[in-house]
């Protein structure tokens, strides 16, 4: 595995950005002896935020010199050759990791005639910069698709500038005929506590500009997709993909 370089007042978010940290000392030595690095807490809930296990890391502004296929992906991918039709693929930055698991499909195709559909997450500063190259390099290939995953993506280049550059990753995929899933936190309030909040539902009212639009598991699930179903179903009149259709108005 390749070594990340972290130098002083490098930024270093826990748990989607519930507490956010930067490097004041690279040189640190914990308790038993070995190497770490010191972090600074920046913001945290005033009440505080324990830090639990398996919690993810974000590094914004770091270009992290990682393959996104880890030993378990290339375990798992024995079977997805041969009987997946669609592989969603997390932490994309490159044409190089698109590449390596098309590289890795052919090895396990076994007389497949065609490769499983990709569908790239995009949820890093890197990535969204990458994106033409990325739609250029698998889209001739492959069938291929694109997930904003917001929350990923919001924690690495600012809540602030998610709205832009969600659109603008709408406006891409749809210049170059690449289906969009709109995916984190759709109806979030509604499907785990059976009540949505009034943003949630203009969140999902914008959704329709996407293909698919992906909602996570919760206690009211089938109440939401009920509700997004009628949403989408109202929306699809008045909007198709970026473009409003002026249809008219049926409310007076």
């Amino acid at each position: 595995m390749s070594e990340i370089t972290l130098t002083v007042d490098t930024p270093v978010y826990i748990d989607d950005g519930k507490i956010r940290t930067c490097v004041v000392d690279t040189q640190y030595s914990v308790a038993n002896g070995q190497p770490g690095l010191l972090l600074q807490v920046t913001h945290a809930s005033p009440k505080g935020v324990k830090l639990k296990s398996e919690k993810g890391l974000n590094f914004p502004n770091t270009v992290l010199p990682l393959s996104p296929l880890t030993e378990k992906d290339l375990s798992d991918l024995d079977f997805v050759a041969i009987h997946a039709d669609i592989i969603g693929y997390s932490f994309v930055q490159r044409s190089a990791d698109i590449e390596s698991l098309q590289q890795e499909l052919d090895k396990r195709s076994q007389g497949r005639l065609t490769r499983p559909a990709i569908v790239a997450k995009i949820e890093t500063a890197i990535a969204v910069s990458n994106l033409p190259e990325l739609i250029i390099y698998a889209a001739g290939k492959q069938s291929f698709g694109v997930m904003i995953a917001r929350g990923d993506l919001a924690v690495e280049i600012g809540y602030q500038r998610l709205t832009e550059i969600q659109e603008e990753i709408l406006w891409l995929c749809e210049a170059a005929h690449v289906p969009v899933i709109w995916a984190t936190q759709v109806l979030e309030s509604l499907v785990k506590d059976g009540t949505p909040s009034r943003g949630e539902m203009t969140d999902a009212a914008m959704a329709e500009r996407a293909e698919c639009v992906m909602l996570n598991k919760g206690a009211f699930i089938a109440e939401a997709i009920a509700i997004l179903d009628d949403v989408l179903t109202r929306m699809e009149a008045h909007q198709l993909k970026k473009t409003p259709q002026l249809r008219a108005l049926h409310s007076w």
